[in-house]
């Protein structure tokens, strides 16, 4: 303010406040541009994250496609393979029926050659009887000879000093040599009859010799075309239950140890033996349609036990314990679609052990369930 008698002015001072307010915005701005260069920072991790995945992602989808493309081929391998088992099934299908027909047509003939062959016999023991008779006769007749040859020396030589023979011996000689000339033809012609009687049963013998070879080839045929299936039969066996050390071929069975089955001293079947048994029904579904009904087949279950003894209310013994865990198998089995007809349960207890070990190794090997498809 100035003196009197001018006018007062007054001024204000606005740079501090203008420098304030600058500083303020500076720092406002320098605050915004480190958060966009924090950002910015951080995105581009994100963006070079997000690119990592893509490429991941682009090799996984490239493995994908060659994987698919390798399933394809191996698909296409198969359909050739199912097309050719098919065709080779179709003709073993046709080689079966005729093989059955010609079974038919042999058993018929060996039915018909028998029914020959036991009047044939009955023919010659009749021949035999008679020609037995007719032999009783000769020889009766031989000794009659006889008799009559010495009665005739004995009239010879009373009648020697006379040179002169009896009429009548005479006749009764002449008479016996005819009779016996008839009596020899006669043998002759049984001899005849029973050469040919021989040589027809040779010819009978030796039909039903090749029919009997052919029967016992058509037979193995059978047997052979049995373990064909037996051989499928474990091999989709252990193809659906894998490679377990629990689960394994001993000879023409499929041993199960009994502890993936049941409890200790049960015979309750627990839920991963039902897995496991539910497979093996499924496997017997599976082939029973294309075993030929000419093959009596059966699936056979039978129960071992270890050799330490059992004595409860339930289980008396080890009979009674391993008989009750193969008829849970076989009742599994029925109510999952196997043919009752076509299954067999026995109860072994410790008695056909496979490990003679007294300890619990050999104890192990021995609780077992075995399951053997084989002819009923």
């Amino acid at each position: 303010m100035r003196g009197s008698g001018r006018r007062t002015v007054r001024t204000v001072d606005v740079w501090p406040g203008f420098v304030d307010a600058l500083a303020t915005l500076v720092i406002a701005i320098v605050f915004v541009v480190m958060v966009f260069a924090v950002f910015q920072f951080h995105l581009k991790d994100v963006i070079a994250g997000r690119d990592d995945q893509l490429a991941r992602a682009s090799t996984q989808l490239a493995q994908l496609a060659e994987s698919l493309a390798l399933e394809r081929r191996t698909g296409e391998d198969l359909r050739g393979r199912l097309d050719r088992l098919q065709a080779e099934l179709s003709a073993t299908l046709g080689e079966r029926d005729r093989a059955t027909g010609e079974l038919g047509a042999a058993r018929a003939l060996t039915r018909a050659q028998a029914e020959q062959l036991e009047i044939a016999n009955r023919a010659i023991a009749a021949d035999r009887e008679k020609i037995e008779m007719q032999l009783r006769e000769l020889e009766a007749l031989a000794a009659l000879r006889q008799t009559l040859e010495r009665r005739a020396a004995a009239a010879e030589e009373a009648a020697g000093a006379e040179r002169r023979l009896s009429a009548e011996a005479q006749a009764q000689v002449a008479l016996l040599n005819r009779q016996t000339a008839e009596l020899r033809e006669q043998l002759r012609r049984l001899e005849n009859i029973m050469s040919d009687s021989e040589r027809r049963t040779a010819e009978q013998q030796a039909q039903i010799a090749d029919l009997g070879r052919r029967l016992n080839l058509a037979l193995a045929s059978r047997v052979e075309e049995l373990a064909r299936f037996r051989s499928e039969f474990y091999g989709r066996l252990r193809q659906a239950l894998g490679e377990r050390a629990d689960l394994r071929v001993v000879g023409d069975r499929f041993v199960f140890q009994s502890e993936i089955l049941f409890p200790a001293g049960a015979a309750t079947i627990e839920l991963e033996g039902g897995r496991q048994l539910q497979r093996l029904a499924d496997v017997i579904r599976e082939l029973a349609p294309r075993i030929p009904r000419e093959v009596d087949w059966v699936v056979q279950v039978t129960g071992h036990t270890d050799r330490r003894p059992i004595a409860t209310r339930e289980f008396p013994s080890n009979w009674e314990l391993s008989t009750a865990r193969a008829l849970s198998v076989v009742r599994f089995l029925m109510a999952n679609g196997v043919p009752a007809e076509r299954l067999q349960a026995a109860g072994m207890a410790e008695f056909q052990p496979i490990d003679e070990r007294d300890d619990e190794i050999g104890w192990r090997r021995n609780r077992r369930i075995e399951i053997r498809f084989t002819n009923r």
